[in-house]
């Protein structure tokens, strides 16, 4: 049989690296491929040479048998190819039928645009793929998952066959990832072939019919959900033994560290995006925070870091009230930031290593005497921490930003751990790195809480607050739906309140859900 989309020797070369050696890629129609790698591995090159965003210095893409150029995401689209970008491309003052006509726009008779065709056409494949999507309705008031469903109908209007997934469930509740996962199922039966890119392993063996592993630019196996557990394929993908298990202690929390009262925030558009919040986190605790990403955690950090205003309310940090602290104040008071834009608010990408790791101590000894900055220091921290936590770099003179994403938040951890701090806000701190790293930054997490450091973790990854956590607080539109220990609560239940379920519904759900489980197996 002839595969319906085959990658021949596909070599793409960067100045200093080689980030596509040779890869054979093959997709059959029906099939759900996914595609597994560390970051910097080359899966996103691959990707974006398929649909156009970059040039092959060598191989041939073949569609159905017969070699295809393409020089543009226009040209992936004529191929059948289309992707569903992890940051969804979508206007949200548009309805759905204007969101999915934009480029496809149908014309009546003197020029206007025919909508009503449009949105028939939406309707039908809706039905046909069981999305359940109006056409009808602005796309700003969708849930997330829905949002999500529009970018597939995208591709489907424009007949695409190949469809790209590129870190789906990302934005997702446990509850959205499943149904995405099911409309996943749904297209693959009706004859489309899905590459799906993810670094969550288990939702690997869940959907996927074969997984090939890329390193270093390298295709290193193939495998299947039968023949593969997570400890195979994130040994595939790292090249060594990877401790998936996070090993924690049981804790005793103890001095408040951090109060937060009746807190709120405004977003960039003036409308109340953190409503009348209050909770504590104490010392050798983890306080998790879950929910569907803008739902308020943004703006929640930015208030307990000093990067945006109150509107109202207090925080006090070990006895200080900064509610009006700046930054520095906050950082000399004893706390640690890694947050969740690493390029935007945790760098600065044209100067060094070296330099990017004092940003927080340049001004303080040894690394700097008066106005004079004591470079020699500098440089031996640096060398340090570079071995210390394992960045890989040429040189601590290389400028951070071609640095991959898992190096640079590597370095981003190293500056903020390695001085002496008792409270560290985490937001999103593995957010698009590969097993290794995410072994690598939650061993460290979990060293500071040990110390008796209090850790606020803000992450959309429910795994990761759910294993992290002494206590979860789960954000929904602004408020704190409830906080609750994390040995005692599920992760079904924790992907309801996310949802905006009311937790005493939720745990009506599961065990209605549980019991019709139970009858079924009956």
């Amino acid at each position: 049989m002839t595969p319906i989309l085959q990658l021949s020797g596909i070599t793409k070369r960067f100045p200093g690296v080689l980030a596509n050696d040779h890869i054979d890629l093959q997709l059959n129609e029906g099939e759900i491929l996914a595609l597994l790698g560390e970051n910097g591995a080359g899966k996103t090159t691959l990707m974006n040479i398929l649909y156009g965003l970059y040039q092959p210095d060598e191989g041939e893409i073949s569609v159905r048998g017969k070699p295809v150029q393409v020089h543009s995401p226009t040209d992936a689209i004529k191929a059948g190819i289309g992707m569903v970008h992890q940051h969804f491309m979508l206007v949200p003052v548009f309805t759905v039928t204007e969101n999915v006509m934009l480029g496809e726009e149908p014309v009546r008779p003197g020029g206007f645009l025919d909508r009503p065709k449009a949105a028939k056409r939406i309707r039908e494949i809706s039905e046909a793929f069981q999305l359940d999507v109006n056409p009808d309705l602005y796309v700003q008031d969708l849930p997330v998952g829905v949002q999500q469903r529009v970018e597939i109908i995208k591709l489907l209007y424009r007949e695409a066959d190949i469809l790209i997934f590129d870190e789906p469930t990302a934005v997702l509740t446990p509850q959205e990832a499943d149904e995405l996962f099911e409309i996943m199922r749904s297209l693959a039966k009706q004859g489309k072939s899905i590459i799906f890119i993810t670094h969550k392993l288990r939702e690997v063996l869940a959907i996927a019919d074969r997984i090939m592993v890329i390193r270093r630019g390298a295709v290193v196996g193939e495998t299947t959900p039968a023949e593969a557990d997570q400890n195979k394929l994130a040994a595939m993908m790292v090249g060594r033994a990877v401790n998936l298990e996070v090993e924690r202690e049981v804790g005793t929390p103890g001095e408040v560290v951090l109060n937060v009262e009746n807190l709120v925030m405004r977003d960039e558009i003036k409308q109340i995006a953190v409503n009348n919040v209050s909770f504590d986190i104490h010392a050798g605790e983890i306080l998790g925070v879950a929910g569907v990403q803008g739902n308020g955690q943004t703006e929640l950090v930015e208030a307990i870091t000093g990067m945006k205003h109150l509107e109202s309310g207090k925080i006090t940090l070990l006895g200080h009230d900064i509610s009006k602290a700046s930054p520095r104040q906050i950082t000399e008071y004893g706390s640690a930031h890694v947050p969740e834009d690493r390029q935007r608010d945790g760098l600065v990408l044209p100067f060094p290593i070296y330099e990017n790791l004092v940003l927080c101590t340049y001004f303080k000894e040894p690394f700097s005497r008066g106005i004079i900055l004591n470079e020699e220091k500098i440089v031996e921290s640096a060398e340090r921490l570079v071995k210390e936590f394992d960045i890989r770099t040429p040189s601590i003179d290389t400028t951070v930003g071609s640095l991959s994403g898992g190096n640079q938040q590597k370095v981003i951890i190293a500056r903020e751990l390695s001085r002496p701090i008792q409270f560290l806000i985490a937001s999103q701190p593995t957010r698009g790195l590969d097993v290794g790293s995410i072994e690598f930054i939650h061993k460290r997490i979990m060293d500071k809480r040990t110390e008796g450091c209090a850790v606020l973790l803000v992450s959309p990854e429910l795994d990761e607050v759910m294993e992290l956590s002494d206590r979860i607080a789960v954000m929904y539109r602004g408020n704190i739906v409830t906080i609750l220990p994390a040995d005692q609560v599920t992760k079904e239940q924790v992907g309801l309140l996310m949802a905006g379920v009311s937790p005493d519904v939720a745990l009506q759900q599961i065990a209605a859900g549980e019991t019709r489980k139970r009858e079924t197996t009956l």
